[in-house]
């Protein structure tokens, strides 16, 4: 369970391979290597434990998916299939043309999952829910908002939370990521933003997500190009609520005080994305364990609560991650190991009735690998991490957040 690594690394070889059939025009080896790929893909995202992680791989998942059910198509037909396709991108790249940096997905984030974030959930229900759900309530001057800013530290959930709303809404979902804008597309930036929106208005009802939208929008280094980009942003969102009435628009930033006041003005609300409060903190390391093995209880989860206060949400994924390869370690530092009745081999102390001196090495020469059974995760283990482990987010940090709500924000 904990060498998950390996069918991430396996899934990439055989991607490899399959893009070189690919773009070599072989699509008949091409197809069955992309489908290998996404058979380890997916036994990778079953056990991978960071979000962010799987959420990056998921992309990749359905791109391949994608462009193997492209390939089968053409190949039942029996037509060549050069006349259908360009060449894909190569594995961890991005694909070619402007139009590969805007993604349409379906994120397929429940409500359920977001941690905390009660006040920012409530003003999203209010604000697009139930104006969706009951329109009777909001016609005249109540009308529905339809352009938000997420702000707050790095790694608080901001992207999960617009993720959610989306689910709940289930319009069709494109995101684009402004950093990727600025570094691959920067001359091209304003048309990608163009594009953008007209796509969104050809799929309407639909959902635009714009993340790191201050590295897209933000103050200072002028030139052409991020004149050109600022002043379609501008006009683009000056339509969201009047002639677009079924677009919704979310951008996200950790740098608030960059963006300067005319984009700022675009956004119905302003909600600041906090850090997880104890409640939330308990909440995400039950998440993040799963369900891997623990030995822990309620008040163990409390304890870890307390001890992580300042802790963003990625903080503790990345916290977890660590915890999860201590069996792994004690496994193989161990010198005893015991067979239950069922086969299978765990550590043990050597006064343990039944215990062989041994170690996992030895077990796996002997081909008994899979037998190997890992210990559960233990409050210990999460103390070991936890004492080397500090808050990403400083103080000094959270008091820009909180002088931005007073002037321009509110409350999330």
């Amino acid at each position: 369970m904990y060498s998950y690594g390996s069918f991430k690394d396996q899934a990439i070889e055989y991607v490899k391979q399959a893009v070189q059939e690919d773009n070599a025009g072989n699509y008949a080896k091409a197809f069955p290597l992309y489908m290998n790929a996404l058979e380890y893909f997916k036994t990778y995202l079953k056990y991978e434990p960071n979000l962010k992680m799987r959420e990056a791989v998921q992309d990749k998942f359905t791109v391949y998916l994608r462009r193997a059910e492209e390939i089968r198509a053409v190949l039942d037909e029996g037509q060549p299939s050069h006349t259908y396709f360009r060449p894909v991108a190569k594995p961890g790249g991005c694909e070619t043309g402007l139009n590969s940096a805007i993604k349409r997905e379906n994120p397929n984030v429940k409500w359920s999952d977001v941690a905390g974030l009660e006040r920012a959930k409530q003003a999203f229900q209010e604000a697009v829910i139930l104006p969706l759900k009951f329109p009777q309530f909001f016609t005249g001057k109540q009308q529905q908002q339809r352009t938000f800013l997420l702000y707050g530290p790095s790694g608080t959930g901001k992207s999960y939370l617009a993720k959610a709303v989306a689910t709940e809404v289930n319009f069709t979902f494109f995101s684009v990521s402004s950093s990727n804008l600025v570094s691959k597309w920067k001359s091209e930036s304003a048309k990608l933003v163009s594009s953008l929106f007209q796509t969104a208005r050809e799929n309407a009802p639909a959902f635009i997500f714009i993340d790191e939208i201050d590295t897209l929008y933000g103050e200072g280094n002028e030139n052409e190009a991020s004149t050109k980009t600022k002043t379609e942003l501008i006009v683009q969102m000056q339509d969201i609520g009047y002639t677009d009435q079924k677009i919704l628009v979310i951008a996200t930033t950790n740098a608030p005080f960059a963006l300067d006041q005319p984009i700022r003005r675009r956004f119905d609300k302003r909600i600041y994305i906090p850090l997880p409060d104890l409640k939330a903190r308990q909440h995400m390391f039950k998440v993040h364990l799963g369900d891997t093995p623990y030995n822990l209880t309620e008040s163990d989860f409390e304890y870890l609560a307390s001890r992580t206060e300042g802790f963003s949400g990625s903080d503790i994924s990345i916290c977890v991650e660590d915890v999860l390869l201590e069996p792994i370690r004690k496994t193989q530092d161990a010198m005893f190991f015991y067979e239950n009745p069922e086969g299978m081999w765990t550590l043990c102390e050597p006064e343990q009735q039944g215990a062989v001196q041994t170690t996992m090495q030895e077990l796996a020469s002997k081909g008994l690998s899979s037998k190997i059974l890992p210990t559960p995760v233990t409050r210990t283990d999460f103390e070991k991490i936890l004492a080397r482990k500090k808050p990403t987010v400083s103080k000094a940090d959270l008091k820009v957040y909180e002088r931005f709500t007073k002037e321009y924000g509110e409350e999330g």
